[in-house]
Formats: structure tokens, sequence, C-alpha cells
């Protein structure tokens, strides 16, 4: 994987530093750690409980601190302000090349004798290492790993029409006027950018292959962004445009979900964190509500990890209390239980399985068997400034009347002026 830094992102966060070093002083230790986080919906904040708990049976305070907005783009806003100001949290969730930037500014801690202690080279996954090992030092905590091209289907409104999952694209297309005679919306899908992109993660892969999504979106190659390939996914992205409700603009994606439990829309193509609300809301797999992944992609595992990263503190019983949190974290039983409540597959290697249902199951196993490839739509595949760029040209296509041609072009000038 490569990486690809902007000079003004940095000079950002050198600013930064600054800012750091200077509030740092006035400090005043004590035995609690701030979390900063975007976990906000109800399966969410259920499985950061679990840490929760663990970190207040060993005396620490937990002191919550939640930003709305299930994309995280608010939350790194605020995070930006924070660090400006000299305050930075003890930790923040953060995705992909975000932790990478971080770490490489020098702003996270080093958690190397946490790391070493807990033997967590030995337990985490090459994969889930490059989000939470920069340059030989350990910056982040994972919980989890989520499945990105999945989709989450109403078993009720599949019972109704009398279909099964769809294995391609053309098959998922078939089912849309179906599920419109019985009154039920196709697809369930908030417009926020985020989740914009992240349909174009799936449908990208489904339509162009593996070896596709790794020269355009990891290595970036001119002509594979500028290809005939890529204009048949922005075909099917508006195709996935007419299959969404009126309401649409501006739905959070735990709304979408509900759609999708209540049986008032059939699909939702989400990362399995779509699972966490389908477990707190009471449902079960396979009798009311299915899981599969996204047409065309039944062979690739688009991992996302999800990561506390540790900001430097400022003295000795800060950092303890943070490395209580990381411990906590780190814990096989409490991945479990955090997994459970996420809709996720554990980040350790040698958490127990028992308790995680069919989905988790099969993703555990698809992740030691499929092609692993890093999500585009959550910067792990490339650069956040790129992925930026890319989401930019994803969601005015979906939202206008863009043409695909068109669409296509904006993409490779997008990519080319983010480097």
């Amino acid at each position: 994987m490569t990486m690809k830094k902007s000079v003004k992102r940095l000079s950002i966060l050198a600013s930064a530093i600054a800012a750091v070093t200077l509030g740092s002083n006035s400090a005043v230790a004590e035995s609690s750690v701030e979390v900063m986080h975007f976990w906000t919906s109800g399966g969410e904040a259920s499985a950061l409980n679990e840490v929760k708990k663990v970190v207040e049976a060993q005396g620490i305070a937990w002191n919550d601190a939640p930003i709305a907005g299930g994309g995280g783009d608010k939350a790194k806003t605020a995070l930006q302000t924070r660090i400006t100001s000299g305050n930075p949290p003890a930790a923040m969730l953060m995705l992909g090349y975000n932790i990478v930037d971080w770490a490489q500014a020098g702003m996270l801690a080093n958690l190397n004798d946490v790391a070493a202690a807990g033997n967590w080279d030995a337990r985490l996954p090459d994969a889930v290492k490059e989000f939470t090992k920069v340059d030989g030092k350990w910056v982040s905590a994972p919980t989890n790993i989520h499945r990105v091209n999945m989709v989450w289907a109403s078993k009720p409104a599949f019972d109704k029409i009398g279909a099964t999952a769809p294995t391609s694209w053309e098959e998922f297309n078939a089912l849309a006027p179906k599920f419109r005679e019985a009154g039920i919306v196709p697809l369930a899908h908030g417009g926020q950018a985020w989740q914009d992109v992240t349909l174009f993660d799936s449908v990208a892969l489904g339509i162009g292959g593996a070896d596709f999504y790794k020269k355009a979106f990891v290595d970036l190659d001119t002509k594979t962004l500028g290809s005939d390939t890529m204009v048949k996914i922005f075909d099917q992205m508006r195709i996935l445009r007419g299959m969404v409700d009126d309401n649409f603009s501006g739905r959070d994606w735990n709304i979408a979900t509900a759609m999708v439990m209540e049986g008032k829309a059939a699909m939702q193509i989400m990362g399995d964190w779509s699972k966490g609300e389908f477990v707190n809301g009471g449902q079960k797999a396979g009798s009311d509500f299915l899981c599969f992944a996204a047409p065309g992609t039944n062979d690739e595992f688009v991992f996302l990890i999800n990561s506390f990263s540790m900001f430097e503190q400022p003295n000795a019983e800060s950092k303890q209390s943070q490395a209580v949190l990381a411990n906590a974290i780190m814990d096989p039983t409490v991945q479990l239980k955090f997994n459970i409540a996420k809709g996720s597959i554990p980040a350790v290697n040698d958490a127990p399985t028992d308790g995680l249902d069919d989905c988790a199951i099969k993703n555990v196993n698809d992740i030691a068997s499929n092609t692993l490839l890093p999500t585009l739509a959550y910067s792990h595949a490339t650069a956040s400034s790129t992925t930026g760029a890319i989401t930019d040209v994803v969601t005015e296509h979906f939202n206008s009347d863009m043409s695909s041609a068109d669409a296509v072009q904006a993409l490779v000038d997008a990519v080319e002026g983010s480097l």
C-alpha cells in the first residue's frame, strides 16, 4: 500500500504539534480517560459500552466525547479544533490513513511497551497492523474488523416476492421493479457523501473485479480510472439512484437500516456495522434479516479497521489510564462482546467465537480465505485527501444528472489533482 501525503495536510499537523506542546503544560493529572468517537447509534453505543465497563472496573473514569455523524467528518473537524487549542483527547476513533497522517506528524503516543506486554504483534493480522503500527511504533488499539462489501436485506420482503440473494448486479437490478410492485422501497440509502461512496466501493469491485479495484484505488492508475469499465460502474450507480425513495437526502445510515428492519425497504448496501442495529433491535440473522456479499464480490473481503488512536499525554497518570484503555480494547473477551454488539468480527486472532451469529462466522471464515482489499470509502486504500477527491465526484454524480462519461473524466482529474 503506497503512502501518499500532501504538504498542506502535514503543515496543518505540524502547527498542531506546537499547540499541543504549549497546551500540555497546564494539564492536570487525574485517573480518567477521554474517549472521542462518532459511535452514536444504538448498536455502536452498546459495543463501546463493553470497553467502558472494563475501564471503569479498574478505577478509571470514562469521559465520553461523542460527535454525531456516521462518516466521522464532523469528528475529524472537532479533533482538529481540539488539537489546535492544545487539548487533545486521550483516544480518538480513527480510520485508515488518518491514523498514518497523525502518526507521521508525531502526534500519537508510543504504545510499544503496552503492545509488547500484550503480544500484539503475534495477535493481530497484517492488514490490521497496517493501521495500528506506523514506522515501527504502535499508535492505536484496534477494536474490530468490518466488511464493507455487504448487503443487508429484509427476509419478509424477500419472502413476499419469492426472491433469493442476487449474485450479480443484473440480478440485483431485476429485483427492484418486483419490490416496487409490492410497495417496498428496493434500496434503503442515506443521501450523505460517505454513504454514496460506500455504494461505489461495492459497485466498483463487483463490476471491475479485484485486480481492477487495486489498480484504480490503491495504485491510482490513470488508465484504469478512465476506463470503459469505470463508465459501467457509474452507469450502475445511476441505476441504484433510481432505487431509493424520494426522502433519502440527509438520512443517517442507521435510519436507512431501520427501514430494512421494519420491512419498508428491501435492502441496504452498507458495512457490517448495520448488523449491530439489527442485533440491538432484537432481530436474528436468517429469520428476520439476510446478509450476503455485494453482487459480484463473494470472493473478496473489503476491510475497514476501527481503531482508537492514542494521543500524547502530559503526565504519567494520564498515560497509565490510556494504557488501561488500550489493554481493555485488546482483551479477547472484550473483543468478542464488542463485536457481537457492533456487528463486526474481532481484530485479534485469539478472541473466542462463541456467540457470533452466522453472518459473523461467515466473515471470520472469509477473511481467512478471500482476497483482502482495503476499503476506498474509508481511506484505507489511499490517502484521505485522494479519498475525499473521489468522494466529491461520486456524490456529485449520484445527486445530479452528470453523465457517466463526464463522471469518469472528473474522477481522473480529481485524483490527479489530489496527488
